[in-house]
């Protein structure tokens, strides 16, 4: 785990102000850590990677709830002088997929048999007591932001824009490479085309990626209602493609049967 920019940021975390604790404007400011043409990486205190980990699920970017509630985590460990590792897995530990989409999450995962190759009765137990099984994270680990602050969706595109691109490769690669045996799961084609890149430079394998799922936001609820079978084709709106979700299921319950 690389902790130099925790080292570097935790005095100004210290420092933070409540209201900056609560995302005033210089917050930004103080954490910036690299500048583009509109794009802001700020600091947040994402580092933490548990190795023991057979299942990576990674979005795109922290966003500023997450940014905000795992400044604030680690804030109270730095008061509490708590361990430089321990501060890091609290700070981490509170975005971990909470809401509604965890229980999208979980199912989705479920469905096509992750459960049974982890030997677990649910991937609910990942967020408990199999927690020590599963990574969640980001392949653009630091806070992304567009314009006025906005949270980074997928534009401009990660493996395009220089700055992005690095942030890409300089830390979400060298994450891989700690997890070698784990397998990948991408949550959205932004996601998954960021980590098929990697795998092109060689620091994912390719079958280790499980691309497919619906993302488990509420907003996608109608596809993630057919590939869990809860919902007819025939009540599919126009919106919703289910040759492409059949195609997608049928993939990945293939690569996780082979992963036994």
């Amino acid at each position: 785990m690389d902790k130099h920019l925790f080292r570097k940021f935790a005095p100004v975390i210290r420092s933070l102000s409540a209201k900056e604790l609560d995302g005033a404007a210089s917050l930004y400011d103080k954490l910036t850590i690299a500048e583009d043409q509109g794009i802001r990486v700020c600091y947040a205190p994402f580092e933490y990677i548990n190795e023991s980990a057979r299942v990576v699920i990674a979005g795109i970017t922290p966003g500023h709830t997450q940014m905000l509630n795992a400044l604030k985590e680690v804030r109270r460990q730095l008061d509490r002088n708590t361990p430089e590792d321990k501060a890091l897995k609290a700070a981490k530990d509170t975005g971990a997929f909470s809401g509604s989409m965890r229980p999208n999450l979980t199912s989705l995962l479920d469905s096509i048999g992750i459960q049974r190759w982890l030997g677990i009765r649910s991937c609910d137990e990942l967020f408990g007591n199999s927690a020590h099984l599963v990574q969640t994270t980001s392949v653009l680990r630091y806070p992304v932001f567009v314009g006025d602050k906005k949270n980074y969706a997928g534009t401009p595109n990660m493996i395009r824009h220089p700055l992005l691109r690095d942030q890409l490769t300089a830390h979400f690669a060298a994450e891989a490479a700690a997890l070698p045996d784990a397998v990948f799961v991408p949550l959205g084609d932004k996601v998954a085309e960021a980590l098929f890149f990697l795998a092109e430079k060689g620091s994912i394998k390719r079958e280790r990626i499980l691309d497919g799922l619906p993302h488990p936001s509420g907003a996608n609820a109608e596809r993630i209602a057919y590939f869990l079978g809860r919902k007819e084709r025939s009540a599919l709106s126009s919106k919703t493609s289910p040759d492409k979700i059949d195609g997608a299921k049928e993939k990945l319950l293939r690569r996780v049967r082979a992963l036994s």
